[in-house]
């Protein structure tokens, strides 16, 4: 749903003086080598598979230097997702090189030349990263195979369909010459770009759909790899600092006597809304921060509990809501319906909370302004920083890092204009480093989602009307203005105004209501996060008011999706879903279309005496499309589902007088590792585009385990976390 809008939106982006085609370009670089450029101003066709060609989008440079190495700017972060692995085997396999020759380094800002072709600027998130790259990378890499060989052909006089690359070679086949690509770079600099680059046929793939080893692995296991919070810049300083506790507050008094009493404190910056200390290192920062004497005028929201935003989110739900899908004759069919099922569903606050907490080193120059950091958005970081310090965008220099975590939290740029901030009152380069405290109180949260949702079902139990009103905060009103019209939010409804099953009259509609003063922003994916719960949740309590089996009854309205019976189906068999549970246990099941992804999620759970859920097994089944890399696929499926359950059983951000009463890893914690359940991947073949993979096995993860809980206890969840208390002795 997102996507159209997004290609709505960006069909009248279109630049003066250039063409709609996809653009080439060729050169060679400084160090002699050839670097082909691919770019279109119409991205967002390319990403859907859709209008023109379909075969370029923007974002890629490829180098090929004179010693055979072939180097990637990469217009992606890598935040533990396998993409610096899964483009580089895009490039490899058109080029006809192994992946092993393959190297990158990070683009620079540039939302013209390395923008998202889904998102229309230099982003990485949304699990758009392949489905975006696919064609154009490897359109890149073939490009660049095509002038090679046409140039080995020049060379040698002979017809260039008489050659071919192999393993970074052009051969003649006749006389089995071989020309390494290297010594052909300065010649093939010269030719004409094609224009038509057919691009291998499924079939023809000999890298793409292989298990390879993650490239940026050495690098993470050896420790050369960098990370924002490992910049280290000469005569650098490090600070922390604490924001206003509570949202909308002020900075009224600091006494800083014993701070700058600790050794190795060097500065104390105030801020309206911000104290920090500037330090020879983190520990002296720290102590320094804890021996400030601070008073905070607390604002408007000194009195606004987590009761309070919840009661006016359920007043709202009772009002005017846009409509995002509307089939068939909802109301008519509900009030003739043989059955009638209501029920509210909610879902709370989540931060983030990722490994490496929220960092980033500035230099503010009299005339320029330089930062290290890791981020998704690199032209946005360099935009606050030029609009903090008002220096010109060309004066403002960004060094891009690999993510220690993003799930959305550094599609923010926050942290950066705080760290500028900070930095214009410090004569130095300038760490800026949040605690973990500091991280979970002052991040910018998944929004709290309030949903009434209804059935009406005929005699024998499927649903015949259905009705989903969501009501929630909507991010892109802030993040991105031009998507969010008429009182709707497509990311918001994303989950929920399409479901996997035929149902013929269906309202989907969405009630836009923002908390006061509590920032919201996306959390690995946003809509089917929230949607995916409440739609599987409320399919299996039709399934029982039927007196079915819950996948019986979801298969009994998949007839015309076969893709999702597929998926449905297979991790019924690898679950052995049949099998009767001990007791204690139950086995639940979810199904999902979200991010271009089919998925459907079995989860073993078991319910202890004190009411803590245990989750034993999860088993996936998916079809993703062509898979680029199945070990990625099967990392990312795991890593979403720890991050699922860590979300469905202990996920809580709530407010008590205006301040976040959580803290740390203590009162928001992830799943230990002793109680990680294992996860089995189980991946349909397709030849269909590509989808996405970073978020779905989040997203389907948390109704899998309430149905599950349901199944073993018959306590049916409506609201997250999971609450022990009510499932004690149950």
């Amino acid at each position: 749903m997102i996507l159209d809008r997004l290609q709505e939106h960006l069909a009248d982006r279109e630049e003066p003086g250039v063409s709609r085609r996809t653009l080439l370009k060729a050169a060679l670089s400084a160090a002699g080598g050839l670097i082909i450029g691919v770019g279109s101003v119409t991205g967002a066709a390319a990403a859907t598979g859709g209008k023109g060609s379909g075969a370029f989008a923007p974002n890629a440079f490829v180098r090929i230097d004179p010693d055979g190495r072939v180097t990637m700017t990469m217009a992606y972060i890598e935040m533990g997702q396998g993409t610096y692995t899964s483009i580089a085997m895009l490039i490899a396999e058109e080029l006809e090189v192994d992946l092993s020759s393959v190297r990158w380094e990070h683009a620079p800002p540039d939302d013209k030349l390395y923008r998202n072709g889904i998102f229309g600027f230099q982003v990485t998130g949304g699990s758009t990263t392949i489905r975006a790259s696919f064609d154009p990378m490897r359109s890149a890499g073939a490009a660049a195979r095509m002038m090679l060989v046409q140039a080995a052909a020049q060379r040698w006089g002979v017809d260039a369909r008489e050659c071919r690359a192999e393993k970074g070679e052009v051969v003649h086949s006749a006389s089995l010459r071989r020309l390494k690509y290297g010594t052909l770079v300065a010649d093939a600099a010269k030719l004409p770009v094609p224009t038509d680059v057919p691009l291998k046929r499924i079939d023809e793939f000999k890298l793409i759909g292989t298990p390879a080893k993650r490239l940026d692995t050495p690098g993470k296991v050896n420790g050369t790899a960098r990370y924002g919070i490992d910049t280290r810049v000469p005569g650098m300083k490090v600070a922390t600092l604490m924001q206003a506790p509570a949202y909308g507050g002020r900075l009224r008094s600091v006494n800083d006597r014993a701070a700058r009493a600790v050794k190795g404190v060097r500065q104390i910056v105030r801020l309206d809304d911000c104290v920090a200390v500037v330090a020879d290192h983190m520990g002296a920062a720290k102590k320094g921060l804890a021996a400030l004497v601070l008073e905070w005028d607390d604002g408007p929201n000194a009195r606004i509990d987590t009761a309070d935003i919840v009661k006016s989110m359920e007043q709202a739900s009772k009002g005017r809501a846009a409509v995002a899908r509307a089939e068939g004759d909802f109301k008519g069919s509900y009030s003739g319906a043989h059955q009638r099922v209501e029920a509210v569903y909610e879902v709370p606050f989540l931060a983030h909370a990722t490994m490496e907490p929220m960092n980033c080193t500035v230099h503010v120059r009299k005339d320029e302004c330089e930062i290290w950091t890791g981020t998704q958005v690199l032209t946005r970081a360099q935009k606050v920083a030029a609009d903090v310090t008002g220096l010109p965008l060309e004066k403002v220099i960004v060094h891009n890092h690999l993510l220690g975590g993003g799930f959305g939290r550094r599609l923010e740029v926050d942290g950066v204009a705080r760290a500028v901030q900070i930095a214009r009152q410090v004569d130095a380069p300038i760490k800026v480093v949040w605690s973990r405290e500091e991280d979970i109180r002052r991040d910018m949260f998944r929004p709290y989602f309030f949903d009434r949702i209804s059935a009406g079902l005929d005699a024998q139990g499927r649903p015949v009307a259905w009705n989903h009103r969501i009501t929630g905060s909507s991010i892109l009103k802030r993040w991105a203005p031009p998507l969010y019209q008429n009182d709707f939010d497509p990311e918001t409804i994303d989950g929920a105004v399409h479901t996997p099953y035929a149902i013929a009259n269906v309202l989907v509609e969405y009630v836009n209501h923002e908390p006061p003063h509590i920032p919201t922003a996306f959390w690995r994916g946003v809509g089917p996060t929230h949607n995916v719960f409440v739609v599987e949740s409320f399919i299996d309590e039709l399934a029982a008011q039927a007196g079915q089996d819950p996948v019986a009854y979801r298969l009994s309205m998949l007839d015309n999706n076969p893709r999702a019976k597929a998926v449905l189906q297979l991790a019924a068999q690898k679950s052995n879903w049949c099998q009767a549970m001990p007791k204690g246990m139950g086995r639940g099941v979810a199904l999902q279309f979200a991010f271009g992804t089919y998925m459907a999620l079995v989860a073993d759970v078991e319910v202890l005496p004190d009411g803590q859920v245990r989750v034993h097994r999860v088993v996936s089944a998916l079809d993703c499309g062509v898979v680029v890399n199945p070990d990625t696929v099967e990392a990312q499926v795991q890593s979403a589902v720890i991050f699922g359950v860590s979300g469905a059983l202990f996920g809580e951000i709530t407010i008590k007088k205006g301040r976040v009463e959580q803290s740390n890893f203590h009162d928001y914690r992830p799943i230990r590792m002793n109680e990680a359940p294992a996860v089995d991947v189980h991946i349909v073949k397709s030849t269909e585009k590509p989808g996405g993979m970073g978020e779905p096995g989040t997203s389907a993860l948390a109704p899998a385990v309430t149905n599950a809980i349901h199944a073993a206890t018959g306590k049916r969840i409506r609201r997250l976390p999971v609450d022990a208390a009510l499932l004690k002795n149950a």
